[in-house]
């Protein structure tokens, strides 16, 4: 069975809408929406609207990976299929991911093509190490194969694999990176990722986090988790260093521009320094691949 789990923030009316067109195409999945907005319960109004809906209360707000966690947890599905509050299914396309799953014993996740608001398609990505930092950048929607990542807001991955490599880590709350992050520790425990091309969903990215964030606190966010995903994942010795010179060097250009996103991210990384560092020890028993080695998977990824 799948469990798909929905994770809710404010915006209540865009969740209705979504749910009330989405809930036929997902005929014999158990369906847990997480409420990470506690200033404005759902239950008891969703028990009466969406009654085959399992709501999920949280006594406060966890983020993204916190929220999405909550309702994993509770979730008795083999597999999990992570759907924003913002993600319209076009069909029940998504059920073929299965057939992955059976064909690849050491499958950890799949994730579909998506319906950018331009009409464009995305949803296919790559990783690679550049100049002392673990980057990611689009890759071809059009064409089937491995994926950097999984995208949190609409892929099925297999939920015993995601518990042997610790699941969603909430130190990235409250968004981003937070998928890379998981899918990383996948590839590193030798696990893959496979983009089907057809699957079609409509996500229009950061539409909810723009609408509640400021452009300022996005960015440094973003640098905060970009380092965190570097100082807890990557083992090579040459890319450590090359990270270090490279930290100190943007640091410092970026500080003259006048621009202290950078700064504030690296402060917020460092204050969790201690935790990053016992949740990397954790991670060596299940490491298997190389840093090199899977960035080599995408060298000649378009």
């Amino acid at each position: 069975m799948i469990s798909v789990v929905i994770p809710q923030y404010k915006g209540k009316e865009k969740l209705y809408t979504n749910l009330t067109h989405n809930l036929p195409f997902l005929t014999g999945c158990e369906i847990i929406v997480v409420n990470d907005y506690p200033e404005v319960p759902l239950a008891e109004e969703m028990k009466t609207l969406f009654p085959r809906v399992i709501v999920v209360e949280n006594e406060k707000n966890l983020g993204f990976a916190g929220a999405v966690s909550e309702g994993i947890n509770k979730a008795s599905g083999t597999y999990v299929f992570l759907l924003n509050n913002d993600v319209v299914l076009k069909d029940n396309s998504f059920l073929t991911a299965l057939q992955h799953f059976e064909k690849d014993i050491l499958l950890f996740a799949v994730s579909f093509k998506q319906i950018e608001k331009d009409g464009g398609h995305v949803g296919r990505n790559k990783i690679y190490w550049s100049h002392g930092f673990f980057r990611h950048a689009k890759a071809d929607p059009g064409t089937h194969g491995i994926n950097g990542w999984a995208e949190g807001g609409s892929m099925i991955f297999d939920k015993k694999k995601y518990n042997h490599i610790h699941g969603f880590d909430t130190l990235y709350s409250p968004f981003y990176w937070e998928d890379i992050d998981l899918s990383y520790r996948a590839w590193k425990a030798g696990y893959t990722i496979q983009f089907d091309t057809s699957v079609l969903v409509e996500h229009h990215h950061e539409s909810t986090i723009a609408t509640y964030f400021q452009k300022s606190r996005i960015n440094t966010i973003a640098y905060r988790n970009q380092i965190i995903t570097i100082w807890k994942n990557i083992s090579d010795p040459f890319y450590f260093a090359e990270h270090m010179f490279y930290l100190v060097k943007t640091l410092l250009i970026q500080t003259i521009k006048g621009h202290h996103e950078f700064a504030k991210g690296l402060g917020m990384a460092i204050s969790v320094l201690p935790e990053i560092l016992r949740k990397r020890q954790a991670l060596w028993s299940i490491w298997k691949k190389t840093d090199r080695e899977i960035f080599e998977n995408f060298t000649n990824t378009q």
